[in-house]
């Protein structure tokens, strides 16, 4: 696969970033495509490694190895290696439904498990996906395709993120009537108001609806399925019912003072943020210009809250994260192929250090209590630092509070990306599905059928909070079982 010798004879080379003090002064996609010489060269990187463990999507140590969708990247980085881009882009979307999408926002689970990787720079098959992809676009060859014979059995999908959008799009090429319930203003669940704009430009998702719509798939906005439409009505005009409401509850911070002013959960926050950019909308709006703003949380959701912050030109940021920091580089005990759990610095951090002058991440501390003024208005927050506890019974390490070690920080506004927890209660109960332990929606092992007859389920309502890639996969799989439900057999793969 690629050139033999590439690995060798070409550096790693990532797609030009405008400068920190240059994006913070918009919320649009920041990154420059490489000229079409440039990208092929790294293309051709990739190496004929024998086991491309890129595409493997396996599990170790409870960390994902590789692309979940099992992506064909070698295949696609050779044809794109060799400029066969319009065969590069069908084996690409053989695995993959929205290649638009996960080349913006996954966090390349395949160059992680890239062999290139174990001793240099893994090959920058994220970004050379989204080269295939967007040429795709450019030159016709995403255009509808509708499928030419119809079923004449009916699916409701409720909820359009990732695992909604996937199985409506294997459903409806396979034939089948599909209409998609979103019950906000526009589709797309936590692409379009969970991922800021910077990272995901909202065109995107219109552009893949448009095709969506021309291949036969019905969208159905404002449509909260369990408040303003009945489960029932759906049960009864449908074949299949499939739930992808997402894991849609968030982590709270329970701590004295919770209940003042200022405090928001993230995707509220960012929700409300994206809503501002795309429609000038400030009703609702959080605004935290010239405001002190604590983030808490370190993931991916508290890094888009503190670059949102910095763009909206907060006076200060500060992200608080309970675990200690990762290393700078691999430990002996995370080898390769594993996940790297190596320290991470983001776009967001990326722009707080430049306009702060320090990075904004405190670690081992939480917050100990919200303080607000006569009025109820957030002031400060009090933390305490952690350190981290073996128990001597079970062996299991936790972090603990360090007495005394209590400090205050101005916050005129707290952020919680603490992360989500399990299925809305009232889409479960109004189809009458289990929920297991976790309040994910129950299904057997290996199975996305519900306790409920005829209703299916997928996504992060079904696995918990989790990526892009893994919505996709989910989706996939439960639309073969859908269909072979539907059917008697399935030829989706």
């Amino acid at each position: 696969m690629g050139k033999p010798t590439g690995f060798m004879e070409y550096d790693r080379k990532n797609e030009t970033a405008q400068e920190p003090l240059e994006r913070i002064k918009h919320f649009n996609e920041f990154h420059t495509p490489m000229r079409e010489k440039d990208r092929r060269e790294q293309a051709s990187r990739c190496m004929d490694c024998g086991v491309p463990f890129c595409q493997s999507g396996m599990m170790i140590h409870g960390m994902a190895s590789g692309c979940p969708l099992n992506n064909l990247v070698p295949e696609w980085n050779d044809l794109l290696f060799r400029g066969n881009m319009e065969k590069a882009l069908q084996m690409l979307r053989q695995t993959n439904n929205f290649p638009e999408f996960t080349s913006r926002v996954c966090p390349a689970l395949c160059e992680a498990a890239c062999t290139c990787g174990m001793n240099g720079s893994p090959v920058t098959s994220k970004a050379n996906e989204n080269a295939i992809v967007e040429y795709g676009y450019a030159n016709g060859l995403m255009e509808a395709a509708p499928p030419k014979v119809r079923t004449g059995k009916k699916v409701a999908v409720v909820g359009s993120g990732p695992s909604g959008l996937a199985a409506a799009d294997q459903l409806n090429k396979r034939g089948h009537d599909v209409t998609v319930y979103e019950r906000n203003d526009h589709i797309g669940g936590l692409l379009m108001y969970g991922i800021p704009n910077m990272k995901l430009e909202k065109w995107v998702i219109e552009r893949k609806q448009r095709v969506m719509e021309e291949e036969g798939v019905k969208f159905v906005v404002n449509a909260d399925v369990g408040k303003n439409i009945k489960a029932e009505d759906l049960l009864k005009q449908y074949d299949s019912v499939i739930l992808c409401c997402g894991a849609s509850n968030p982590r709270d911070i329970k701590a004295p003072g919770r209940e003042a002013q200022g405090i928001y959960f993230a995707v509220d926050f960012l929700t409300r943020s994206t809503k501002h950019v795309l429609s000038g909308q400030k009703e609702g709006w959080i605004d935290t210009n010239g405001k002190n703003v604590v983030v808490i949380g370190g993931g991916d959701t508290g890094n888009d809250c503190v670059g949102t912050a910095v763009r909206q030109g907060a006076k200060s940021v500060v992200q608080v994260e309970m675990m200690p920091k990762l290393p700078d580089e691999r430990a002996a005990s995370n080898p390769w192929p594993e996940w790297p759990r190596v320290c991470k610095t983001d776009y967001g951090q990326e722009e707080a250090i430049a306009v702060y002058g320090k990075d904004p991440r405190i670690y081992q501390a939480t917050v100990k209590e919200f303080i607000a003024d006569k009025n109820g208005v957030l002031k400060k927050v009090k933390l305490i630092k952690l350190e981290p506890r073996k128990d001597a019974k079970t062996g299991r390490v936790s972090m603990a509070e360090v007495a005394g070690s209590e400090f205050e920080i101005p916050a005129d506004y707290v952020l919680i990306a603490a992360g989500f927890l399990g299925a809305q209660e009232y889409v479960a109960k109004a189809f009458k599905v289990k929920l297991d332990a976790r309040s994910n929606v129950e299904t057997s092992s290996g199975s996305y059928r519900t306790s409920v007859d005829r209703v299916f389920t997928a996504g992060d309502m079904h696995r918990g909070q989790s990526l892009v890639v893994w919505g996709i996969r989910e989706g996939r799989h439960v639309a073969r079982e859908v269909d072979e439900t539907l059917m008697g057999y399935t030829n989706l793969v």
